[in-house]
């Protein structure tokens, strides 16, 4: 078996409304019908594939993730653009939306910053440092991260 690319990405929310506002109106997400397969559900896609975020909404009464050290998903990485000024620019708009970034990354491959979503899972948002030296030197994605300062 060979994985030719990630596909999606599922997620429990605890209010359906608030996660679909913060995928569709803040990240830009281009939301697939107004309710998803089923009642309590949204889809998502940029147009790469028929969907690569599904929320199922569970409820407020769910239990949340835990802080610190932990099994499961640590973050995923959603690609914004090819330049500093593209991150720069999701920057002020998360900063206009009230969305608090809680890191900012140079991986000398990529340029990234963090977010949480309404239910405290971590986003990656980051741009392909140009030119894309990971393409000639895959070994690169293995250099110490740097703070980063744009």
């Amino acid at each position: 078996m060979e994985i030719k690319e990630l596909g999606h990405v599922v997620l429990y929310v605890s209010d359906l409304l608030k996660s679909r506002n913060f995928y569709k109106n803040i990240l830009g997400w281009r939301e697939i019908g107004n309710n998803g397969p089923r009642v309590g559900t949204a889809m998502f896609t940029t147009g790469r594939t028929h969907h690569e975020l599904l929320l199922i909404e569970v409820g407020n009464e769910a239990t949340g993730i835990p802080t610190g050290r932990r099994l499961g998903m640590y973050h995923f990485g959603l690609k914004i653009g090819t330049s500093d000024d593209e991150l720069v620019a999701a920057i002020a708009e998360l900063e206009a939306a009230g969305v608090a970034i809680v890191g900012l990354s140079d991986h000398t491959v990529t340029h990234s910053i963090y977010i949480l979503d309404p239910d405290g899972n971590e986003i990656e948002l980051y741009i392909d440092v140009q030119p894309e030296t990971w393409r000639k030197d895959p070994s690169a994605v293995l250099v110490p991260t740097k703070p980063l300062n744009i």
